[in-house]
């Protein structure tokens, strides 16, 4: 039997039943099982089929659109987590630092985008200050 230090000591650990490690067999699978699988991975290699001929510069630009609004929802709270919040805003900092000039036309709007998240960062920390 395998087991795991803890600050506590030693603790025995039990492995798992074989059947809950490894997925069902395909063969295993019903025909509608069967069929739904086949559909789900055919879907799947159309959606990286798609992403493969996006520009990366379009997909990163589209992911720190998601960082904006993350850290904007943080900061919509009551009160505003600004902890939570500071991370997306760091995270779209940097990778608009480090992606300088590589961002194409988006990069303006993102970097607009990261000013305006900042001013309210700053804004709504000062009014809960007061």
């Amino acid at each position: 039997m395998a087991s795991l230090w803890t600050p506590d000591g030693e603790r025995p650990v039990r492995p798992r039943p074989a059947e809950r490690d490894e997925p069902p067999a395909f063969d295993a699978l019903s025909d509608d099982e069967r069929a739904a699988a086949e559909a789900l991975a055919s879907e799947m290699a159309e959606v990286r089929e798609q992403l493969a001929r996006t520009p990366a510069a379009v997909v990163v630009a589209n992911h720190l659109m998601g960082l904006y609004e993350l850290a904007a929802i943080h900061l919509s709270q009551q009160p505003p987590n600004f902890p939570e919040a500071s991370v997306p805003i760091d995270a779209m900092t940097a990778v608009l630092e480090r992606l300088s000039g590589r961002l194409g036309d988006a990069e303006p709007t993102l970097r607009d985008a990261l000013s305006q998240i900042q001013l309210a960062f700053v804004q709504l920390q000062n009014r809960t200050d007061a």
